[in-house]
């Protein structure tokens, strides 16, 4: 004998086509959200600063180890290393991490000192097997600013420009 009342239903849960709708609207609200939320200028432009130091430092340490003049050239689009072989002249690296790299969208490389005065030849730094480099450049993104100093010593770091905006 049925226990229930036709027409008079108990309705316990929710249907498939309901959860279906709310994890729609759910995966639409993360996607948004993730659209959304993107690293702001200054951490992209820290994490750029922070990647030429290094390759930069690597660069100079290469051209200590090895006896082989490295130099680095910039330009808007991005930067390229070289080295000077005795037989072939300026060649790209064969080492990968020395590769020609792009810049992120806006970013620039711009106030290239050398040893505290403007280098004739616009954004080129050479790295002799002799001795360090003492040089600074300014990065920017936005209003952010970065610098990227080595000293005489051959440390290298990065250090967030006066000009900065917070």
């Amino acid at each position: 004998m049925p226990t229930s009342v036709p027409g008079a239903s108990s309705r316990r849960g929710f249907t498939l086509i309901e959860l279906l709708v709310v994890l729609l609207i759910m995966g639409l609200c993360a996607g948004l959200v993730g659209a959304l939320v993107r690293p702001d200028d200054r951490a992209v432009l820290r994490v750029e600063a922070e990647r030429l130091a290094e390759l930069l430092d690597l660069a100079a340490t290469e051209a200590r180890l090895s006896g082989i003049t490295v130099a680095w050239v910039a330009d808007a689009a991005g930067y390229r290393f070289w080295q000077l072989r005795e037989d072939t002249g300026w060649t790209e690296p064969r080492e990968d991490s020395l590769r020609a790299r792009s810049l992120p969208p806006g970013v620039a490389i711009s106030g290239l000192r050398i040893e505290a005065m403007q280098p004739p030849g616009g954004m080129r730094l050479e790295f002799g097997p002799h001795g360090s480099l003492a040089y600074d450049l300014q990065m920017s993104l936005g209003e952010a600013r970065y610098a990227v100093v080595a000293s005489p010593l051959g440390e290298v770091r990065i250090l967030e420009s006066p000009h900065a905006s917070r």
